[in-house]
Formats: structure tokens, sequence, C-alpha cells
């Protein structure tokens, strides 16, 4: 049997969380729902890596969360510079946040990913848009056979003076698009990412969702520089899938996978890649089935405060079989 091994970069900050019911969860967020959702996917099949740097204050709570998973390897979570992402985040509702920063994680560099270029997929799920480098990428892409699954929430936001997470044009993007194979977005960082060559001042709104007739464009676009898919997740309603096939556009709509209360929506993005992610392994150019898998692994984490959200790859078909009638 094949054993798989599957890297994720990226922060895993201390979060401070105020959720719409206006509870409050402090606990350890991002990297963590990707590599703990791939792991309870992969099971005995394979290695999930975490690739981070945290504070020292922080590192051993981290390696007590992963304690339970035994093909989580916590080997590449560095504490050496004592640098990590804290972070608060204050929901107005389900979907919407502010958010501040206050600690800040050295950047994941070639160094760090060196001994990792035997994994079949890198998932980059950086928060700001220095954590993960595109050096980095370039390195794993000249170096490696690896997928790399990319969040394009690191590149379209930023920090300001005051440790406030403003969203940001994600300029230079096609400089970035021939290193990343599946890119996933929401409407808001694809508004970011979709740009014309000049704007006025009054065309430029925080948190504006691009419009959805725009959606086909920018993916063409995409797709024409280097993606193999893009994945563009539309709050509850499911996600858009985006594929060229012989140069012509493919798109498709994945509706979400349904549940009755929605508790906690902090990591859903996170979440969603590890699904990508995992059913990329096996099957690498079912894009529609990585789409049903990302959709489980969102609608789990919306269930609780806890990583115990997290179902097996058992119980998780159970419920894209359901969902997709398959």
């Amino acid at each position: 049997m094949k054993h798989y091994k599957v890297a994720v970069l990226g922060p895993i900050p201390r979060d401070h969380i105020i959720t719409h019911h206006n509870e409050v969860i402090q606990k350890y967020g991002c990297a963590t729902h990707t590599a703990i959702a791939l792991s309870n996917l992969i099971g005995d099949g394979g290695e999930v890596i975490p690739v981070t740097h945290v504070r020292k204050q922080d590192k051993e709570a981290i390696l007590e969360l992963f304690g339970p998973y035994k093909n989580i390897t916590t080997d590449y979570i560095s504490s050496e510079a004592d640098q990590g992402d804290v972070i608060q985040l204050k929901f107005l509702d389900q979907n919407k946040r502010v958010e501040t920063q206050t600690g800040f994680m050295r950047p994941i560099t070639p160094e760090d990913v060196k001994p990792l270029l035997d994994c079949e997929v890198f998932v980059c799920v950086p928060v700001t848009d220095f954590e993960v480098p595109l050096d980095t990428l370039k390195y794993i892409k000249a170096n490696s056979n690896a997928s790399i699954v990319f969040d394009a929430h690191g590149p379209t936001t930023a920090l300001t003076v005051k440790g406030q997470r403003v969203t940001k044009f994600w300029v230079d993007r096609d400089m970035w698009l021939p290193y990343i194979d599946v890119l996933k977005m929401n409407l808001e960082e694809a508004n970011c990412s979709w740009f014309q060559n000049e704007y006025g001042l009054h065309e430029l709104k925080d948190n504006e969702e691009i419009a959805e007739s725009e959606l086909p464009k920018f993916a063409k676009h995409c797709l024409e520089h280097g993606l193999r898919s893009l994945y563009v997740t539309l709050d509850a309603r499911g996600v858009m899938v985006y594929t060229l096939e012989n140069g012509e556009l493919k798109e498709e709509f994945v509706p979400s996978v349904r549940v009755d209360k929605v508790i906690d929506t902090t990591g859903c993005g996170d979440s969603f890649a590890g699904g990508i992610a995992f059913s990329l392994i096996k099957e690498p150019i079912n894009f529609i089935k990585a789409a049903q898998y990302g959709n489980a692994m969102g609608a789990q984490r919306t269930q609780g405060k806890t990583f115990e959200v997290f179902k097996s790859l058992e119980e998780t078909d159970k419920i894209i079989a359901k969902t997709y009638n398959e």
C-alpha cells in the first residue's frame, strides 16, 4: 500500500475568537485545521507534516494538540526564531469578521521544505502575505513533482502598523500562478485578485465581493497563466470549480454539504483546503470530487469548537454519497 506524504505550510496562530453568538474561543488555528482534517482522512495510509514557525511559549501546547494524531509528524514545527502569529478575530455575522494581528511568524523558506521534496502535495494556507513567499513555491516546483494547493487568503491580506488585518490587491498575481496547481479563494479574495489597469477612488471599497459574472473571465485568465484548477467558494452555497479542457473554460457548481446549525466557521477555508489536497492525492485530475471533499471538511469544521468535529474517511465518504447521490 502506498504511503502518502502531505506537507502543510502556514502559521499556527494563537487565535482569540469572539463568535457571532458572542462566545469566546481561544485555540490554535489555521494550519492545525488543515493538518487534522487531512490526518483523519489519510488515516494509516500516509503522513501529514505541518511546516511552520511558532513562539517558544506556544510550542509545547501545539505539540500536545497534535499528540493524538499518530500520522502527524511534528518535526518541522520550529520555535527557533521564537516568532509566531497571534490573531484576534471578532465575527460580525456567520462569515464577516474584524481581525487584528499582534504576533508575526518567520516566513517559511526553501530551507524549511528542503527535506520534504518527496511529498505528493504541499498545501499552503497562509493568512497574511509574508508567511509563504513566492521563492518557496518556486523552489518546490523546481525540485519536486509535488502538486501545490494554495489559499489566496495570504496574498490578499496585509497588516497596518497598528496590527489591523486589511484586504489588499494581489497585484503580482501573475508572477505566482505558474507555481500553483490548485488555487482556492472566496468571493472577496477573488475581488482582490481581479483588478483593472487603473482604479478610480470611487471604485475602492472594503470587503467587496467580485461580481459573479466576472468569475469566468477571471478564472480563464488564471488557468491560462498556469493553474490546473481554480476553486471559488460561495459562502454557505457551495463552490465554483473552474478548469480548462482543450483551451475551453469548464465551470461547475458543487453545492455545499448542509448542516443544521453553524457553531464556529473559523478554519473552514483551511479545512476545505485539506479536503481538496486529500482528494487530489487519490485522484489527481478529479477536481469535482476534490470540491466534494473540500465541502465536507468545511461543513464538519462548523459543527463545534474543537478538532473532534473532523470525521474519518469512511464517515466522510458516507456524507459525500448522501449529499451528492453517489
